[in-house]
Formats: C-alpha cells, sequence, structure tokens
C-alpha cells in the first residue's frame, strides 16, 4: 500500500476493510452494538436492553494541564500535547436528554480552541454551566471530551423524553439551550444561558458515547455514511444562518458573495449554498492547489492570496489598514465580477482579514461574520463602514429552527459532504493539529464506534442519484479516487 503523509489511500483498500486500532480490542458489547446499528430490523427495545458497558474510549483534555501552554503564541501550542486518548466513565442522561452511540464525528476550529484552551480553559465554561442547574454538575469533572460533530444512534432516553427513541439514527445540533429561558421561543441563539456543545460543555462529539438534550437531536441522512454525515451539522447550520435566515444576511438571487477560505469546510459548504440560492461566490484561498480544489466546488471565481508567515495582508504594524492592499483586492474582484463589489462577505477568519472586508463590500453591503481563527481584535478603518451604510452581522451557529432547515437540505440531497480526509479516534489529536496548522482542505472526519468507511448507508437509491463522485467530491480531487484515510 502507498503511503501519503502517514495517510493510506483508500483506492489501495477497494473492498477490504479499515480498523481502527481500538476496534481490534473491542468488548463483546461493543462488537453487539455496532451489530444492531447495522441491523436494518432492529427495533427500539433491541437498544432498550442492549447491555452497555460503563467506560468508553474517549479524547480529553485535563484540568490540571490548563495552563501548559501559558506565555506561548497560537503558532507554539500545540494540541497534541494536550490531548489525551483514554478510558472514562460512560454518562447518564438526566431530564430532557439521551445517550447516544457515536458511530462517527468530524473536526472543527473550535476544537483548536478547546486543545490550546483558548480564548478560556473549556473548564471555565463547564463551571458555569454546572452552576446554571442541578442536572449539568455531571459536567464537572477533572476531563473534559471535546467535539461539536457527530453522528450515531439513539440508545438511552430519559423517561421524560417522549419524541425521541432509541434506535433513532441522528445527527447531533450544537446549541444547548436554557427551555426555560424566554429568548429560546424567540431565538435560542439569543440564549443569555446558551452553550457549545463540546466546547463549553462536557462529553463532546470525541467518544464512544456522549449524553446530549433532546433539542440537540436531528435526523441523519441516510444515503450518508456515518462519517459523510458526522462532518456537515456544523459547518452546513452554521453557513445557513449567516446565508440564507432572517437572522443572517438574507442572500438573494445575484448576489456577488466573497467567501474567506473558501476551500475549508464553512468555505466549501458556503459554495454550494451561494450557488443553490442563485448567487455567485467568489472564493479567497492560500494557494493554488485549494483554488483547483475550490473550482471543483462549483466556484468558478477564485482569488489567490498568499501572505508571509506572521504577517497579515490587509493590516500594517501599528494595526492601521493598508489601503493599497484593499484596493488591490477589490480590483481583483471586480474583475471576477464585471466591475460589481461584493452584495455580502462571508467572514470567519477573523483580526487578519476584517479590514478588508468591510472596505470591499459594496455601499449598503453586508459583512456576515461568525469567527475569528486569526484572532479575535479586529481592527478596521470605520469610514469605510459608515460612510457607505453597510451592515455587520453577528452569527453564532444557529438555532433549533435553522439547523432543522439546514438538515433538510442536506437530507435531500441538495448539499453534499466536503470531506477530505478520515482518521481513527485514537488519531483525533492529529487531525486537531492538522487544523491548527491551516493545513487541511474540507472537513476532517473521526470514525469512533464506526470500525470502518461507508457504514450506515441506507437510502442508496438517493446516494446513486447524487453520484459517488459528488458526495466525494474533495476525496477524488485530492487522491484520484476515494481521498485518504489517516
Amino acid at each position: 500500500m502507498k503511503e501519503e503523509s502517514g495517510c493510506v489511500l483508500l483506492s489501495e483498500y477497494k473492498n477490504r476493510e479499515f480498523i481502527s486500532a481500538l476496534e481490534r480490542e473491542m468488548t463483546p458489547e461493543y462488537r453487539n452494538l455496532v451489530q444492531l446499528v447495522e441491523d436494518p430490523k432492529a427495533a427500539a427495545d433491541d437498544f432498550s436492553h442492549l447491555k452497555l458497558p460503563e467506560s468508553m474510549a474517549a479524547v480529553v483534555l485535563h484540568r490540571d494541564e490548563q495552563e501548559m501552554f501559558s506565555g506561548k503564541a497560537f503558532c507554539e501550542k500545540d494540541p497534541r500535547q494536550a490531548l489525551h486518548y483514554e478510558e472514562v466513565p460512560v454518562p447518564v442522561p438526566g431530564p430532557g436528554e439521551v445517550l447516544v452511540a457515536v458511530m462517527a464525528s468530524a473536526v472543527n476550529f473550535n476544537n483548536v480552541w478547546s486543545s490550546i484552551f483558548e480564548p478560556a480553559p473549556g473548564f471555565s465554561y463547564i463551571a458555569d454551566f454546572a452552576r446554571m442547574r442541578v442536572e449539568n454538575q455531571k459536567h464537572q469533572q477533572d476531563y473534559h471530551i471535546i467535539g461539536g460533530d457527530a453522528a450515531g444512534v439513539v440508545v438511552r432516553t430519559h423517561p421524560s423524553v417522549h419524541n425521541w427513541k432509541p434506535g433513532d439514527r441522528v445527527t447531533l445540533h450544537g446549541g444547548v439551550n436554557d427551555v426555560s429561558e424566554p429568548a429560546v421561543f424567540y431565538d435560542s441563539v439569543q440564549d443569555p444561558h446558551g452553550r457549545a456543545w463540546g466546547f463549553e460543555t462536557n462529553f463532546g462529539a470525541f467518544a464512544y458515547f456522549t449524553v446530549v438534550q433532546q433539542h440537540q437531536l436531528l435526523p441523519k441522512a441516510e444515503h450518508l455514511s456515518w462519517e459523510e454525515a458526522a462532518s456537515m451539522n456544523l459547518v452546513t447550520t452554521t453557513a445557513y444562518r449567516m446565508l440564507v435566515s432572517d437572522n443572517g444576511a438574507r442572500m438573494r438571487q445575484g448576489d456577488n458573495v466573497l467567501i474567506w477560505g473558501a476551500s475549508g469546510g464553512l468555505g466549501s459548504i458556503a459554495i454550494q449554498m451561494v450557488r443553490n440560492g442563485g448567487g455567485v461566490p467568489i472564493g479567497i484561498v492560500s494557494s493554488e492547489k485549494k483554488a483547483a480544489v475550490v473550482r471543483k466546488l462549483g466556484c468558478e471565481r477564485v482569488i489567490v492570496l498568499e501572505r508571509e508567515p506572521g504577517k497579515d495582508l490587509f493590516l500594517d504594524e501599528s494595526g492601521r489598514t493598508k489601503g493599497r492592499q484593499v484596493l488591490r483586492l477589490k480590483a481583483l474582484i471586480r474583475r471576477l465580477t464585471d466591475g460589481e463589489d461584493c452584495d455580502i462577505v462571508f467572514e470567519h477568519t477573523g483580526r487578519s482579514t476584517f479590514a478588508a472586508s468591510v472596505a470591499v463590500a459594496k455601499a449598503g453591503g453586508k459583512v456576515v461574520t461568525c469567527g475569528s481563527t486569526s484572532g479575535y481584535n479586529h481592527v478596521f478603518d470605520n469610514r469605510y463602514f459608515w460612510q457607505t451604510v453597510k451592515k455587520i452581522i453577528g452569527s453564532h451557529g444557529a438555532n433549533y429552527y435553522e439547523a432543522a432547515q439546514a438538515v433538510r437540505l442536506i437530507c435531500k440531497g441538495m448539499l453534499t459532504p466536503v470531506l477530505s480526509e478520515v482518521y481513527p479516534l485514537s488519531r483525533t489529536a492529529d487531525a486537531i493539529f492538522k487544523m491548527h496548522s491551516g493545513e487541511q482542505i474540507g472537513k476532517l472526519g473521526i470514525l469512533n464506534l464506526a470500525p470502518s468507511e461507508r457504514m450506515g448507508i441506507r437510502n442508496r437509491e438517493l446516494r446513486e442519484k447524487i453520484g459517488e463522485q459528488r458526495i466525494n467530491i474533495l476525496r477524488t480531487s485530492l487522491s484520484g479516487e476515494g481521498g485518504a484515510i489517516c
């Protein structure tokens, strides 16, 4: 078998199964669970009566190590030093909660923040969460299971849960809310007690089991495998709120949408969403390799901006906007749009790009932002903002209704995965390190309980209609045939 960067090409496997390291040591309890999950005739009672283990494998941070990176710069903090793969107790669902057997999960940038304890250690967020309700106190542990994207099967429900049952195949929404808070009934993102699952709570996605609130459950797209389904929710629901929702930019047909980080997981989904809605995506990437991938996703207008390590393209050393660089970017955009400026700028890169985003949006245009991977302290020339009556829209995840609408598009095959690589749970730290280094393209998947890829597919008719090439577009683009598994 050929290897590239420690990854074995799937094309070399053909019909051979990839078995994760821990699967070789799986107990009969785990083997029975996996067999039941894959049995199309399995009923709710089968799962309810299945004996579950008392402990599980998980990827965790340790409370006594949360100061380990103090005084170091972002690039000096190695997530692999903080993340541990070990056995911890299986959590027990409380009121309104369910226990989910996690078949697969996926990496997001907030996993990077968690693993380097920024902007604050996750244990601080968990402490606040534990003080809210008695039921939350179980989250207060000396370990923190991180991760906010997963697909799996409900195996236990608290008696107070009525609309979900054992055996339901689900993906998980990352918003954890206090349903007694009035704001939840308007927009749960505005819940002052809202938390990001696996980032500000414990029992995240990188484990064999997770306990979640019932309003975090969404149906799994049955034409997708476990790892494909697990890779989609967070980026898709985030992009939906940013671009489509009334809480976001309300994109219209013909809108020019500038997408920073277009080859990443969020950017790749944004390209699909813009094209589906009749908009014109303009992708910005950092290399020609990434540009080629973005074009395969259907983004014909691509700008490659390479920068020197440690230097910002659009801010000088004193934090002032580099006017010439902004004008150069604006000229590049107009060259691709027949002289038009951007109606919407899709922002998540933060400090290093925000000044340019505000400047290049058209008069009356919108900059919608959901994150700051390059730094939170944004600096921009306010004249580009107030004198041209532009709008800056903050967007954070999605509310449950928006998430349900986004997942509906996934289930109908209107949005497809942007998965590029898959790792076993035992190598989650390597996947997070790759994202920390900015080397990844698309989404990085994790096999949890699923012993091999391409399991969990039931609607093969829809899958065939969509086509393997489209479902695995990034993997085929990067490796010729079927991507790579690490």
